[in-house]
């Protein structure tokens, strides 16, 4: 569904890119995500994907559409979530919907089923302007489904969402995976990723270092580890041992055999971790 091959971008048209040499493809009904910090590059290759920046260089094709070439008809194709809210705070938040609905040729959704999707139902007839930073978020996810998009460009999807909302949405997403979108997530926030992308792209300083899945970066980066708390005298000890060191797995067995298990768990290293372990830079 979409394929980039060296992508470079300058923002001053010279030598000082915010994307260099960028490839990787994604396939009809993935979800792939685009990690790195701010800065990283995550949003210039996303506004190019999605048309908001010109292709300055390399070969870029999205729905079989070569971006070097203007097709308006691809527009009706793909829809697009922002970080930033950009909705018309003047109109209501089914009047925005509805605005947004007779820019397309294609059949629409209803809006009042997409701001019951949301959690804003009962709130169609407000003002956008009146919403809080959170309602705001949800009204401008739920307008990028109104053309039903087969791409489907997600930018930090669950930002300023409480933990409930924010679940909601990540279960919408899961939902229109299983009808065949494909959808681009750019984020910082790993967990995010780990619960919902196939493959991950972590990118720093314009250029992706590893491609991979969530978790075939595990078990290439991340220690297998188990966390034991147990009773020992009297006394509550907490030990995390490594479940692949000789020593270590004796020490386990011998815990397990000894004494009173309060709690053991298996652990693994987070993306964030691991993107840390690869870039040696940090999410912030």
């Amino acid at each position: 569904m979409i394929k980039v091959e060296n992508l470079y971008h300058s923002y001053n048209n010279n030598e000082k890119f915010q994307a260099k040499n960028v490839s990787f493809e994604i396939k009809e009904g993935e979800v792939f995500g685009f990690l790195g910090p701010s800065g990283a590059g995550k949003s210039t290759v996303q506004n190019i994907l999605t048309g908001l920046l010109p292709l300055q260089k390399g070969k870029v094709t999205v729905d079989g559409y070569d971006l070097k070439q203007v097709h308006n008809k691809r527009f009706n194709r793909i829809g697009v979530s922002f970080e930033q809210s950009n909705i018309y705070s003047k109109l209501t938040a089914l009047e925005n919907l509805k605005y947004y609905a007779d820019l397309f040729d294609v059949p629409t959704r209803d809006p009042e089923e997409l701001l019951k999707l949301v959690g804003l139902e009962g709130k169609g007839n407000d003002r956008a302007g009146s919403f809080s930073k959170g309602m705001k978020h949800r009204l401008t996810f739920a307008r990028s489904m109104i053309n039903n998009p087969k791409i489907w460009f997600l930018d930090e999807p669950t930002t300023g969402l409480d933990p409930a909302i924010a679940a909601t949405i990540k279960d919408i997403i899961r939902s229109e995976k299983a009808k065949g979108t494909t959808s681009f997530l750019t984020t910082h926030n790993m967990y995010i990723a780990d619960e919902l992308c196939d493959r991950v792209a972590f990118i720093i300083d314009g250029e992706i270092k590893l491609i991979d899945t969530p978790k075939n970066l595990k078990q290439q980066y991340g220690e297998k580890l188990v966390e034991i708390e147990y009773v020992k005298e009297g006394e509550i000890y907490k030990e995390t041992l490594k479940t692949v060191d000789d020593s270590d797995k004796e020490k386990i067995a011998n815990i397990i055999k000894s004494y009173e298990i309060k709690t053991m768990h298996s652990k693994e290293a987070t993306l964030e971790e691991i993107f840390i372990q690869v870039t040696g830079r940090g999410l912030i």
